[in-house]
């Protein structure tokens, strides 16, 4: 009895010796893609200074585009594009989309204008809902405050638009960045003086006498500034990627992990 007990021992270890080694699946990378205008996008904006703080084991796109609204982004076909990419998802564990809109939908400007009690909201709702019936997780931000003030006084007027992407996110259930609010709050305590350095060139210095007419009309031909107060270089791209990584940080914590460690 005892000797059979013995070679059914020895048989099943040596089943289990025998039997393949499957090495566990690595994790799968997770995916963020920015979706927005020039305050996003790349070369005017902070979106490629933020996928510069995702780990590289990670994706990150900015497919946000210089002068989109949130209707003239879906009417030019690009949002067919964040389509395809979520159904081709199967190979991230989890797709982000960020969704930043309102600087170019405010009235006065012929073909991305949006009609802020009607459209803008539900053009809001609906890429929130279309994100989340392809199996991403949309997450809504405010727009990145202008930084042009007035006796010392940042002005903001986006608060309307900044309030129906609040309240859509409420309503759809949706992560926020409230980027307008906390882009505000830092450009009104720094002052304008270093809001300036913010931008993509620095402001201009007062116009050399040569370079006027007596009648203070600008010669023809004169170099145009890249200077404004909404666009951002690098200084300021830098600046609100960090912010828009720590909002995220905070609104969905479990994507804490997907960014590089904060630099000293």
């Amino acid at each position: 009895m005892m000797t059979r007990l013995i070679l059914a021992a020895l048989a099943t270890s040596s089943a289990l010796l025998c039997a393949p080694v499957h090495a566990a699946e690595p994790a799968k990378p997770a995916r963020l893609i920015l979706v927005g205008d020039s305050t996003m996008a790349s070369n005017s904006g902070y979106g490629d200074a933020f996928c510069a703080r995702v780990h590289r084991a990670n994706t990150c796109i900015n497919l946000a585009k210089g002068g989109r609204s949130s209707g003239s982004f879906r009417a030019e076909g690009r949002w067919n594009e964040v389509e395809g990419l979520l159904r081709g998802g199967a190979a991230y564990s989890t797709t982000y989309v960020l969704i930043q809109f309102g600087h170019n939908d405010q009235p006065g400007k012929p073909g991305r204008s949006t009609d802020l009690a009607t459209e803008f909201p539900a053009n809001m709702t609906r890429y929130a809902q279309e994100v989340k019936a392809l199996g991403g997780i949309p997450v809504l931000v405010t727009p990145l405050t202008r930084r042009s003030f007035r006796d010392g006084v940042l002005q903001n007027n986006l608060t309307p638009w900044a309030d129906v992407i609040r309240a859509t996110a409420k309503a759809q259930q949706v992560p926020l960045l409230d980027l307008n609010a906390d882009s505000f709050a830092a450009v009104q305590a720094m002052g304008a003086e270093q809001a300036d350095t913010f931008a993509v060139e620095p402001p201009p210095a007062k116009k050399d006498a040569a370079a006027l007419t007596p009648g203070n009309v600008e010669v023809a031909g004169a170099a145009k500034s890249a200077f404004d107060y909404t666009h951002l270089g690098p200084r300021g791209a830098a600046y609100f990627a960090d912010m828009v990584v720590g909002e995220m940080k905070t609104a969905v914590p479990v994507s804490a992990g997907l960014f590089i460690a904060p630099r000293p």
